[in-house]
């Protein structure tokens, strides 16, 4: 079955510009030009992956809201911001409402369509872990279900991006050891600079603490990555 790609774009030309793309790369596509009508379509039926723009018609941040939106109603849903707006403040803002992915509109075709393929193998190795790994990792109060997408921290469910996951999965399966940004990029199968893996890793922290406010498995090694503790 083929898979589905929200874009939410309201250029006319950019967004069939993206369509064309996405459908001879043999996605289904389906295109909105504002929040509305992008909302309108999510809640009868969510997308395999979302493409938004963050000024949509008269909302200069309307993409922000509708990623609030989106990340109510599915944890795991990808979703890529695509945008002009080029600010680190917006990235890291994007991020923080829970984006797998924050891109400029001055990148190719090419390298859209590869990241898009990335956040999808994602989601496929997320769902077929590797045949040498258990399906569960437990780490204290901490587990990993690969098979189901889930995160739980004390019998309680921790709703993570799956740019999230990957992080706390590539930390959890070897406690102590401490994991540059280059390697956490490498376990996410993205490419992000420094400052946007600091602000997943703060994400992460907020959503552990936000069911025990005491968390500290996640640590910073200053100067060296980060590590998980048990």
């Amino acid at each position: 079955m083929k898979r589905l790609i929200g874009i939410v774009e309201d250029e006319p030309a950019i967004r069939d510009n993206y369509a064309a793309a996405f459908t001879r790369e043999g996605y289904v596509v389906r295109a909105y030009g504002n929040r509305a009508q992008a909302m309108a379509a999510f809640g009868a039926r969510l997308p395999d992956l979302a493409v938004i723009d963050i000024s949509l018609e008269d909302e200069p941040e309307g993409g922000f809201e509708l990623c609030r939106q989106l990340r109510a109603l599915s944890a795991e849903l990808p979703i890529i911001f695509l945008t002009a707006r080029d600010s680190e403040l917006d990235a890291v803002s994007g991020l923080r409402l829970g984006a797998d992915d924050f891109l400029t509109k001055d990148l190719s075709l090419a390298h859209l369509i590869a990241r898009v393929n990335a956040l999808f193998r994602r989601v496929d190795a997320l769902r077929k872990p590797p045949s040498d790994e258990g399906q569960i990792t437990r780490r204290g109060p901490l587990k990993l279900d690969l098979e189901r997408m889930r995160v739980e921290w004390d019998g309680k469910v921790v709703l993570l991006s799956l740019t999230e996951f990957w992080i706390v999965h590539a930390l959890a399966r070897h406690p102590g050891h401490v994991k540059n940004r280059q390697q956490l990029m490498d376990a996410a199968s993205v490419v992000l600079d420094d400052n946007t893996i600091t602000s997943h890793v703060k994400r992460i922290r907020r959503k552990f603490q936000s069911i025990e406010p005491a968390f500290d498995a996640l640590q910073t090694v200053y100067g060296m990555g980060y590590r998980w503790v048990e």
